[in-house]
């Protein structure tokens, strides 16, 4: 390669990169304003929870309880059995801060137990 073609490709990649970083805009953010501008957005949230939910309560308690649905404010959660259920009952409102300390978390209001 010349060193007129290495500085022309120079430049090509830094203009490049000045394009990409004034004109391109994150889908996640595009995806955002639509969702809110059709008023999806709380049951978006809620929904992101039930697909977080392993990552937010860890393993341990993902494997025995799985957030299945959301829907007006209201997490359901399926417990596989009763000593689960007593155990994450008494744990609901440590959870429940916990979920609503993420961005899309103040959807969920309240928590409901179900079994599996």
């Amino acid at each position: 390669m010349s060193e007129y073609e290495q500085v022309t490709s120079e430049k090509y990649q830094v203009m490049t990169e000045r394009y990409r970083q004034k004109n391109l805009k994150p889908i996640s953010g595009v995806l955002r304003k639509i969702i809110n501008s059709f008023g999806l957005s709380k049951n978006y949230n809620g929904w992101t929870v039930v697909s977080a939910w392993p990552e937010i309560v860890g393993k341990e308690i993902a494997e025995h309880a799985k957030a299945i649905r959301f829907d007006e404010g209201c997490l359901y959660v399926a417990v596989e059995d009763a000593s689960w259920r007593q155990q994450l009952s008494m744990n609901t409102e440590e959870i429940l801060k916990k979920i609503q300390t993420l961005p899309y978390g103040k959807a969920v209001e309240k928590i409901r137990l179900t079994h599996l």
